[in-house]
């Protein structure tokens, strides 16, 4: 007799990546990018015909897709700043001192 689980599957699309088509949705912004940046540099800046324009934007896609493949924060997680700790000795101050303070409220009531 099988066993039936604790648990049961309501949404089988949780935890699953987006997809538009075959291509995965978080990935449609930056080829969007790829693909502006290359034309001004490509077709507007060094005047190249469409094939070389294509090409460009389709190896700046390719590599984009490589790096991120796993997710894009393996690779632009490096890029954010870690705090600096330091350790340091200093030597104890009260900043409130507590003989003078209870004297002022007492000589108030």
């Amino acid at each position: 007799m099988e066993e039936k689980s604790k648990y049961r599957k309501v949404n089988g699309t949780v935890g699953k990546v987006p997809n538009i088509g075959l291509f995965p949705a978080d990935q449609l912004i930056p080829w969007a990018i790829i693909c502006g940046l290359s034309y001004y540099l490509a077709h507007g800046l060094f005047r190249l015909n469409w094939v070389w324009t294509c090409a460009a934007a389709a190896w700046g896609i390719a590599t984009w897709w490589i790096l991120t493949a796993n997710g894009a924060w393996h690779i632009l997680s490096k890029f954010v700043a870690t705090p600096h700790w330091t350790r340091v000795r200093v030597r104890y101050q009260k900043i409130l001192d507590i003989k003078e303070y209870s004297t002022k409220s007492d000589g108030r009531k």
